[in-house]
């Protein structure tokens, strides 16, 4: 591949991403109520076993994470908000943002309950992919701690390729982190992208939002 006329890529701008079932929207204040009920609802635990931080305790150390996060501009934190109900069900963000070489990771994910399992998840997933390599990035990377499971199998439902297992990566929570690494590039894309589209089209629902046909990357 020559490269010889690469000049790197654009720093991804924090603004509004509209799709089809979810808008991701930058991290506001205005977030955290629906934020905060999303990450305190039954199953926190889980949600927040592999993040960098633990639940939070009340909303006011919530608005105090959110007051970080909403400046910061790498991670790049943005709410993913159903667009049936206006409501903020989770977070997100870009990070970890090379303009160098075109390489960007998604991370910091919690899906509240309302997200999980779903079309909107999924959604919120190709909106950052789709954005990123429309936008001249050359790889989207998947990190995290070798120990999750759900993560790893969600990488690969996504259509990520796994590349191997840094050891001994990062001390997160007072323990060794292992890190697996997936990724996927520009070129992966091209394939990649009709079969998100086909399946997310409204066609492929039925009226409680149940997939006719799996996502097959």
């Amino acid at each position: 591949m020559d490269l010889t006329n690469w000049t790197g890529a654009p720093r991804p701008a924090h603004a509004a991403i509209d799709g089809r079932y979810v808008r991701l929207e930058p991290l506001t204040m205005a977030h955290a109520d629906a934020l905060y009920a999303a990450a305190t609802a039954p199953g926190r635990d889980d949600r927040f076993r592999w993040l960098f931080e633990t639940p939070p305790a009340s909303r006011a150390e919530l608005q105090d994470w959110i007051a970080g996060a909403s400046t910061s501009a790498d991670p790049l934190f943005f709410a993913v908000i159903d667009k049936a109900t206006g409501v903020a069900g989770g977070r997100q963000a870009l990070m970890r943002i090379d303009t160098t070489h075109g390489v960007i990771e998604i991370g910091n994910i919690m899906w509240g309950p309302a997200l999980q399992r779903t079309r909107m998840a999924t959604e919120a997933l190709f909106l950052f992919a789709d954005h990123a390599f429309a936008n001249g990035y050359r790889r989207f990377e998947w990190k995290c701690n070798d120990r999750n499971e759900p993560s790893k199998r969600a990488a690969l439902r996504f259509g990520f390729r796994p590349e191997g297992v840094f050891r001994q990566h990062m001390v997160v929570k007072g323990a060794s982190r292992d890190t697996a690494w997936f990724a996927i590039t520009d070129a992966d894309w091209q394939h990649l992208r009709p079969a998100y589209l086909d399946w997310l089209a409204p066609g492929n629902f039925d009226d409680r939002g149940q997939q006719h046909r799996p996502l097959r990357v």
